[in-house]
């Protein structure tokens, strides 16, 4: 679902959310998974797919009883973390944007990473996922550190590279594939 959706393809995106949910994702994941994406993969692609969903939400019955809040109690914040991640995004982001450092604050990591819905592992894959999709090997070596941070393994990391040479071209798992090995063998040198 990640990788369709930061690609914006509506048509395939059906039936993947169908099986999302034939196989125990719950219509709460799947709302939260496009809200989540809406920030990594813009506001028009996330629309898209609220569309697609709209209607298979429809169709099944399911209202918005099943979704998340708006303004849920969000999960406890990592002050160690969230500190090291503003300094490093005031020192490269502040003087080029300091409305990018605002955003990147609040509202995507003091609320949307906090939303109690998916788990920080789970959050982490899909932004993992779409990052790969989209090509942002730029980005792929933070949010992995912190995937992984977060319970994502080794192996599944690898899995998501190959899971994208399907669905978002042998091109970008190849551009991501590098960058992941980097990822791996850093943290791999470290626990040495």
């Amino acid at each position: 679902m990640a990788m369709l959706i930061a690609r914006n393809q509506p048509g395939e995106l059906k039936h993947y959310i169908e099986v999302a949910l034939d196989s125990g994702v719950t219509p709460a994941e799947v709302s939260e998974i496009i809200t989540h994406l809406a920030f990594y993969s813009g506001w028009p692609n996330a629309m898209s797919a609220v569309r697609v969903t709209k209607a298979i939400f429809a169709a099944r019955g399911i209202t918005t009883e099943a979704l998340p809040a708006a303004s849920p109690t969000l999960l406890p914040l990592n002050e160690q973390v969230e500190k090291q991640r503003a300094e490093t995004v005031e020192k490269n982001v502040g003087p080029i944007s300091p409305g990018l450092v605002k955003f990147t604050a609040d509202p995507l990591f003091l609320d949307l990473w906090q939303r109690p819905v998916l788990t920080p592992r789970d959050r982490s894959l899909v932004t993992v996922s779409a990052l790969i999709a989209a090509g942002q090997s730029a980005q792929i070596g933070y949010h992995l550190n912190r995937a992984m941070d977060n319970g994502l393994s080794a192996e599944e990391a690898g899995e998501v590279v190959a899971q994208a040479a399907f669905y978002a071209g042998w091109p970008n798992a190849f551009t991501a594939a590098p960058v992941v090995g980097e990822v791996l063998r850093s943290r791999e040198s470290k626990a040495e």
